[in-house]
């Protein structure tokens, strides 16, 4: 064989090797509080803000913090590091992901889910 066919066989074998590696790092797994707890890996949790408890926001730190359940009914605390999403106060879910610190779940993002946006849609289907 060409000593080229050789270095390009080896270069795609290269980039196919770091393509599963890059992507099976960036994958995040959905749990909940206390499976989030145990394991240590940032996760997704589904959820809601448990609107019985204050929220409170520090501009100086630029820290978020609410208590959440997820679907499980467990609770916790949740430390976002950012503002308060626009429409966390109306929003009926939560995606958080993070992972536990102590006994705080630090968020790194916080993602509000809305399904008033599409029951018009989801209506129309269902009638078709």
């Amino acid at each position: 064989m060409k000593t080229k066919y050789i270095i390009g066989i080896a270069a795609a074998l290269v980039f196919v090797v770091v393509a599963i590696f890059s992507f099976n790092s960036n994958t995040v797994d959905y749990a909940d509080f206390p499976t989030a707890q145990k394991s240590g890996k940032t996760v997704q949790i589904i959820g809601s803000w448990v609107k019985e408890t204050p929220t409170s926001y520090n501009p100086s730190k630029n820290t978020f913090e609410f208590v959440a359940k997820d679907e499980k009914q467990n609770k916790a605390k949740v430390i976002f590091h950012g503002s308060k999403p626009q429409n966390f106060d109306i929003a009926p879910m939560v995606v958080i992901k993070g992972r536990f610190e102590n006994e705080n779940f630090i968020a790194s993002e916080v993602l509000t889910k809305c399904p008033s946006k599409y029951e018009g849609k989801m209506e129309k289907q269902a009638s078709n």
